[in-house]
């Protein structure tokens, strides 16, 4: 798997709009793991209430690359974290820091203080990092999930001063989900990549990128980003574009500007950009071999996503209420 893409794609199939049960998702994982596509997954992503039933479905000897996801109060999860069998390596802990509309600041200080408490995993190999992004510190990274909305440039800001002060720490957004108002439009996003850029602050995305270039779903209407149109959009930032210029890489429906890109830069770690989180590891993985990026020689006519995007005619990014 080009350098590009290594843990590109974290496996959270038991999220919405998956939803698969525990034991199917654990099973599948562990094909992923042995399958030749590997270094582009990163670990099995579980809500934190569900570590102890994860425990209990594994062999005595096996251990198991996981993600938590709190889906429970921030001040509880300590103790869930404390208490986690050590076969499940917890690679990584993401949590919501405040819904829409609300100050992200509180959520975001009382993740802090978790991250700063939270011991090292020391028995995790170093030859299977998470992700080929480098920006990390080596101790066990804490994403924290912001909204799109109010107080979004200060929480930016207090990311990047967390960071500095060495905690490990990064920044997490929505694309996507069940209602028009969480797809951010491509201006958003490219606002947010960009002050990303400018605060030297990694990320990840959440929702809505299973296919590579972005597209109508037509059963809901909602206009999906590609994470191809994401991959090229962060190349561009990290090689200093401007906010016109990454919004029209996340804008464009064709796959050419953007695959051209990524085709370029394959052989580059990945800028800014940690991952995303996917229901589904093959519908990325079919997108990527379709446009030849996965060095398997597949014709494009796989690929899970329409090379020529589904876009209604008559309306344009501007009118789009995804």
């Amino acid at each position: 798997m080009p350098p590009l893409l290594r843990g590109l794609v974290d496996d959270a199939a038991v999220f919405p709009p998956g939803s698969t049960t525990l034991p199917d998702a654990l099973a599948a994982h562990r094909r992923h793991r042995e399958a030749w596509y590997a270094d582009l997954v990163g670990p099995l992503l579980v809500p934190a209430s569900a570590l102890t039933d994860l425990a209990a479905l594994l062999d005595p000897a096996a251990t198991i690359d996981v993600g938590v996801i709190g889906d429970v109060p921030i001040g509880d999860l300590a103790a869930l974290l404390a208490g986690a069998d050590p076969r499940l390596r917890i690679r990584q802990l993401e949590a919501a820091v405040a819904r829409r509309g609300e100050d992200p600041q509180p959520g975001l200080h009382a993740l802090a203080a978790l991250a700063a408490d939270l011991p090292v995993s020391a028995d995790l190999p170093a030859d299977r990092p998470v992700s080929a992004a480098p920006a990390l510190p080596a101790e066990r990274p804490v994403y924290a999930e912001l909204p799109l909305t109010r107080g979004l440039p200060e929480a930016l800001e207090t990311l990047a001063r967390l960071r500095a002060d060495g905690l490990p720490i990064a920044a997490k957004f929505r694309t996507g989900g069940l209602a028009a108002e969480l797809f951010p439009s491509p201006a958003q996003l490219a606002a947010v990549i960009a002050a990303c850029r400018d605060h030297r602050l990694p990320f990840k995305l959440t929702a809505g990128l299973h296919h590579a270039l972005r597209h109508t779903d037509p059963a809901t209407g909602f206009t999906h980003h590609g994470f191809v149109n994401v991959l090229a959009a962060v190349l561009a930032a990290a090689d200093g574009a401007t906010i016109e210029e990454i919004t029209r890489l996340l804008a464009a429906w064709d796959a050419e500007t953007p695959a051209a890109l990524v085709g370029a830069a394959t052989g580059r770690d990945r800028p800014l950009w940690i991952g995303f989180g996917s229901c589904s590891v093959t519908e990325p993985l079919d997108d990527l071999a379709g446009l030849g990026f996965t060095g398997t020689g597949t014709d494009a006519s796989r690929a899970a996503g329409p090379t020529r995007p589904t876009h209604p005619a008559g309306t344009n990014d501007s009118e789009e209420r995804s």
